[in-house]
């Protein structure tokens, strides 16, 4: 270190008896002692940018230390009375700081008194910035500024944790939502811009001082505080409070506007998203140094605990503390008075307490009252609400072409290969429609026109679809409650059931169902166009079809001159983890497949897919039509879930996850004896409830306590299957082993509670 001694000795007339180096991004730097004396020494490469940037950082130091000289880097004058030096190459430019002597935020246990006085400090900076200006720092644009956030999307892809660059991508698509549409309202100031916890000095409890002016900017004002609670939240239990105290104490000393505070939740999820980007984009050059990445590890855990959050319970937690009534969670109209005013009483609605949702991202859903909902079982958002790689593939669709399959457009003969290339090399004909009851409808019709044959064979419990079609092939309908009775061209199966059913546990089960099946339909082959069915029956009860009951029923079927339809509508697309499509899970190709639900992650898409000769049999000179289906917009979202579903490795995160899941599903099993079964294959399972003592008589009580204590609990599951017994777990494929641990933990307390019965028998 002795160049640095000569340096400092020759151009400051710095006597330093000790040189330490210090960690750096952009320059070199040194701190010197001479005593009870301390200084930084800073150098940096010369470019003629980075001598105005720095010449503009010590127009904002002076200014600061002129109104209160000791809370921030004071700028040390050369012998020629200049504040940056130029080494004699003229290859460096040296600057040298004075020390603030104290902690950094970083070495420190933080409090909330703590964070209160990095609110207020950053206030009274705010106010001194007021009477700043500085054209050099007014025009510079750097990728630390929030204004600027959205370039981040071009680093995206040197994120290669999937579940981080989804995490980012989201919260930059909030920001497109939320911030654009109101950035010229956001008041623009001079800002520190990077008050993180190895720039926030503190000594006695209390932040004295705040170091590195590097990236200052002329920004959004609220930045301020949006940097500073990004850094102070992470690693608390409850970063919401510790934000709320950082802005609260930063409100008493420089007061802000509600627009400002109403972005506060997005600008900070912002931050984090810089950070990492920048973070992964260093180690994608081979910059991985730990100063480059050091806060990788806490922003990516704060950012899934930001995601957790309601971000409408942030806004109402942000104006409360700084004295504005947010009106938010205020008294509303009563929705079951709306809803029965204006909709049929026959659709239902879900739990005891209804819920009231806002809004929703991945596998959490957002009510009114401010809570978070942990989503486990949603299964039509197959990639995770609000996907935004598919929000963002819609949005520019219908931006640019909407229109119908009268016309030739490239999204259609792109997402149409696409799909087809998932299925079987025979399986290569598609017909669009606009929902996985319309897809079965024309199902049928295309079986019927084939055969020219009218019967369809059906397994118990099984559900097809609202259509009246559908309905009258679904098992789950007309033979239940204001059901009208199965229809003379309906042939009914039972239920290849190993857990309930006449045939249990037994290698031969399925083939001995279908032997029973093959007796029943030589009464009604010559007439059977089609046997339909779920690999593993939803309604029922996620009942996987026994092994080997398909295998042995297709040639059965196609013998008598049907076809074999599989629904696909719930299990398909990669959801069941070691098979991408239900059929294969069995060892057989149909001759008709139904697509729908998490075809387009919401949006509302089906589709039939067949065989060549299938598809020109239907082709009898009636023209088949759909206004909505294949039209460009849901091409676009159903091909953007495909390129999720490859890109993200969904398929393989389902069998992973859903493992872990079944796992600690059976684990609870054994300590439960009310649990009978666990069923199911990867992110699509159930869990048959019993009552205990009394063989498998359905614990039908039990249920309705576990999916409405859930609810309260702020977990989402369902019930179903004919005794309404049967817990249905099928979460969107972004679960997690974490969002696993935390269902299982609330199932066990909830099980562990046996006044259920007391309340429910």
């Amino acid at each position: 270190m002795e160049h640095i001694s000569d340096l400092a000795k020759g151009l400051y007339n710095l006597q330093p008896d000790a040189v330490k180096k210090l960690d750096g991004f952009e320059s070199e730097n040194y701190l010197l002692s001479a005593g009870s004396k301390k200084w930084v020494l800073k150098i940096y490469p010369f470019s003629q940018e980075k001598m105005k940037l720095l010449e503009a950082e010590n127009n904002m130091l002076d200014h600061v230390n002129s109104y209160g000289p000791g809370a921030f880097p004071g700028l040390v004058k050369n012998v020629m009375d200049r504040g940056l030096t130029l080494s004699p190459d003229h290859r460096q430019i040296i600057r040298v700081l004075s020390y603030i002597d104290g902690e950094v935020w970083a070495n420190v246990e933080p409090s909330p008194g703590l964070h209160r006085s990095l609110g207020a400090f950053l206030g009274r900076l705010s106010r001194i910035l007021q009477h700043f200006n500085d054209d050099g720092i007014r025009a510079r644009e750097i990728h630390w500024d929030l204004a600027h956030s959205l370039e981040n999307r071009g680093l995206l892809q040197n994120i290669k944790d999937q579940e981080i660059r989804r995490l980012v991508h989201y919260f930059l698509l909030q920001y497109e939502e939320h911030v654009l549409p109101v950035r010229y309202q956001l008041r623009m100031a001079y800002i520190h811009n990077d008050a993180n916890d190895w720039n926030v000095v503190v000594k006695d409890k209390e932040v004295i001082g705040l170091i590195d002016f590097g990236d200052a900017a002329y920004s959004f004002q609220i930045s301020e505080v949006a940097v500073a609670c990004a850094y102070a939240a992470m690693g608390h239990k409850n970063p919401l409070k510790v934000c709320v105290d950082v802005l609260s104490a930063y409100h008493s000393e420089f007061p802000l506007e509600p627009i400002e505070v109403d972005v506060l939740y997005h600008l900070i999820a912002a931050r984090l998203c810089h950070s990492l980007c920048a973070s992964w984009t260093k180690k994608a050059m081979g910059e991985d140094t730990e100063y480059a990445i050091v806060s990788e590890v806490g922003a990516t855990s704060l950012l899934q605990q930001w995601l957790s959050i309601n971000p409408w319970k942030a806004r109402h937690d942000f104006q409360n503390s700084i004295g504005l009534s947010p009106g938010i969670f205020e008294a509303y109209p009563n929705p079951t008075e709306r809803r029965k005013k204006l909709l049929s009483s026959a659709l239902s609605i879900s739990y005891k307490r209804p819920i009231h949702m806002l809004g929703a991202a991945l596998q959490y859903m957002y009510d009114r009252e401010g809570n978070t909902y942990l989503d486990a079982y949603n299964n039509i958002m197959l990639t995770g609400h609000c996907h935004p790689w598919v929000v963002e593939a819609g949005q520019r669709m219908l931006a640019r072409l909407n229109t119908n399959t009268r016309y030739h457009y490239d999204i259609l003969y792109d997402y149409g290969e696409q799909l087809l290339s998932m299925f079987p090399a025979g399986l290569n004909r598609v017909f669009f429609v606009n929902s996985g009851s319309a897809a079965t409808d024309l199902a049928i019709r295309v079986a019927r026109e084939y055969t020219g044959r009218k019967k369809v064979a059906v397994v118990q419990h099984g559900y097809h679809g609202n259509t009246q079609l559908g309905i009258d092939i679904s098992h789950y309908k007309y033979n239940h409650k204001g059901g009208h009775g199965k229809k003379d061209f309906v042939v009914e199966l039972d239920l290849p059931d190993t857990f309930r059913g006449k045939y249990r546990n037994t290698d031969g089960a399925g083939v001995n169902y279908a032997a029973e099946a093959r007796e029943l339909l030589k009464l009604h082959g010559r007439d059977l166009a089609a046997f339909i069915a779920e690999p593993i029956v939803g309604c029922g009860g996620q009942i996987p079809l026994a092994p080997g009951f398909l295998k042995a029923l297709y040639p059965i079927v196609r013998s008598h001159g049907g076809v074999c339809i599989s629904d696909e509508v719930q299990v398909g697309f990669g959801r069941l983890g070691h098979v991408f499509w239900g059929f294969e899970m069995h060892g057989v190709v149909p001759d008709i497949v139904v697509l729908g639900k998490p075809m387009g992650n919401g949006h509302p898409i089906g589709a039939v897919v067949t065989t060549a000769e299938i598809a020109d049999g239907f082709a009898n000179g009636m023209e088949f039509f759909s206004s909505f289906g294949g039209n460009p917009v849901s091409c676009a979202i159903g091909k953007a879930v495909l390129d999720v579903l490859a890109e993200e490795g969904l398929q393989t995160h389902a069998r992973v996850v859903g493992g872990y899941l079944k796992d600690s599903l059976v684990r609870l099993a054994r300590e439960h004896p009310s649990i009978g079964d666990v069923r199911g294959s990867g992110l699509f399972l159930g869990v048959d409830l019993i009552r205990e003592g009394n063989g498998l008589e359905p614990g039908t009580a039990l249920a309705g306590y576990l999916k409405n204590g859930l609810r309260d609990r702020h977990i989402l599951l369902s019930t179903d299957g004919p005794g309404d017994n049967v817990l249905k777990i099928k979460p969107p494929l972004c679960f997690t082993r974490q969002n696993v641990d935390i269902l299982i933990e609330n199932m066990d307390h909830l099980l562990q509670n046996k006044s259920y019965e007391e309340k429910h028998q």
